[in-house]
């Protein structure tokens, strides 16, 4: 009898790619390579651009008043979740789908094009639950910036 081996979605890497999620309560999540480009850093600054619709992250001290942590669901592989409730709600930013986008780095900024349509995140690369589902990590903190 052939010696068989069961092909799993986890024999496939990971794409190499950042991507954003903004969830539907605004959570936003990052994959490893978006974390990686950041340059790993503890916080974010979260940025817009209201003519051109980009949100931008940049890497920053977790003391700045206006840093949001950069949580590891799975220490050290991601996702990474920032607290970004208030920051859709202020800038009208669509929360009522989950949606990826492809992310890119301008001038050390992590950018993601809302022009762009992004695509609809219904499950996590494992294939449990659902994207559209808030993190614990960032439904267990209020959010408390803005």
């Amino acid at each position: 009898m052939p010696n068989f081996e069961t092909f799993t979605r986890r024999m496939v890497p990971l794409a190499n790619d950042p991507t954003v999620t903004i969830q539907k309560k605004g959570t936003l999540s990052l994959n490893k390579a978006a974390q990686v480009a950041l340059g790993e850093p503890d916080a974010v600054e979260l940025l817009f651009d209201a003519s051109e619709r980009i949100v931008g992250m940049r890497g920053a001290d977790l003391s700045l008043a206006h840093a949001y942590p950069l949580r590891a669901q799975k220490p050290g592989f991601g996702p990474y979740v920032v607290a970004g409730t208030a920051f859709t709600k202020y800038y009208g930013i669509d929360t009522t789908t989950a949606r990826r986008w492809i992310a890119y780095m301008d001038e050390g900024v992590l950018c993601l094009d809302l022009k762009e349509e992004g695509t609809i995140a219904t499950s996590n690369r494992n294939g449990h639950g659902s994207s559209d589902e808030e993190p614990t990590a960032a439904a267990s903190e209020e959010e408390s910036r803005g």
